[in-house]
This record gives structure tokens, sequence and C-alpha cells, in this order.
């Protein structure tokens, strides 16, 4: 989970953390889940960078926005960039 400041995004709430550990499943498969809902919310924020729906989205177009963001990050500071890892 990322720690919310004024500019981050909760990629996983606490919320659906519980969910995701009630659900019958197997470790494997709760931390598959867990990184699928976290990269919904990636591509929400691709798409809404791109200006298109997620389901239109590329590979490029995805490739690009996180070279842009890395890009971010190594010359403005982490806080510059989306993802904050």
């Amino acid at each position: 989970m990322v720690e919310s400041s004024p500019n981050s995004v909760q990629f996983l709430t606490a919320e659906e953390s519980a969910d995701v550990d009630a659900a019958l499943l197997s470790s494997s498969e709760k931390f598959l889940t867990r990184l699928t809902i976290s990269s919904a919310r990636v591509l929400q924020q691709i798409a809404k960078d791109q200006s298109v729906r997620i389901e239109d989205l590329t590979a490029k177009q995805i490739i690009d926005w996180f070279e842009k963001d890395s890009k971010l990050r190594r010359e403005q500071g982490i806080e510059a960039a989306f993802l904050k890892w």
C-alpha cells in the first residue's frame, strides 16, 4: 500500500486488503489479486493522462508513460512522479 500524501494515490485501501485477506484464495492468488487491483489504479491514471479509455491503451502508451514517470522521478524527485517507489 502506498502512504497517503496530498499528491499520492492509495493503490490498495485497508478495506480492499481486508477483503483480499478474507477471500478463499492461496497466498499467491492473494498476491496476484492485490497486484491486479493496484495495476487497475495505475492504468486508470495512464488512461487519464493519455486522454483515452483504459481498454484503448496500447502497450506502447503504457511503456511511454512509465518512461515519462521514471524520468520525472530521476530529474525532479520522487514527489514529482506518480509512482512513489
